[in-house]
């Protein structure tokens, strides 16, 4: 057993009471950023894989590119409400941000050059290169958030 446990003191565990009560989870003036991050990140997901199944062959764009559009419109109004939120920690969210983008967009650009070493090329490269931006914006937003809103 910990010795800092057999003394009595007490653990450093957040729990739902250890939340500050404006900054909680259910906080009301906190949009489900969370939520609708993770809905625009299985848009992409959906269209990643309708694309690949297809691959070689000619791909009908069609779904892929509305699967993307949807995601690109939940991430802008993410973000537009996101920065509306009065009292968020906006110094803290791009403190965060910026580094987990740089983390992100070397790995997109890394999936990227598979992409193209694999010959992909066309309407499916465009809408895959535009599905791993939404995707090397919108996780770095989420780590952001998730560390700005407890701030």
């Amino acid at each position: 057993m910990n010795a800092n446990v057999e003394r009595g003191a007490a653990a450093s565990v957040v729990t739902h009471e250890s939340i500050p009560a404006e900054r909680g989870p259910l906080d009301p003036k906190l949009l489900p950023v969370t939520q609708v991050g993770m809905l625009s990140l299985a848009l992409i997901v959906i269209g990643v894989i309708y694309l690949s199944a297809h691959l070689p062959q000619a791909v009908p764009l069609g779904p892929a590119i509305a699967l993307l559009a949807a995601s690109a419109v939940l991430l802008a109004s993410n973000l537009f409400f996101l920065m509306r939120v009065e009292g968020f920690h906006r110094a803290r969210f791009f403190q965060v941000g910026k580094w987990a983008l740089l983390a992100y967009a070397i790995t997109a650009g890394l999936i990227e050059y598979v992409f193209v070493r694999n010959g992909v090329s066309g309407g499916a490269l465009v809408v895959l290169t535009l599905s791993l931006v939404i995707y090397a914006v919108h996780v770095p937003v989420l780590i952001a958030f998730t560390v700005a809103r407890y701030d």
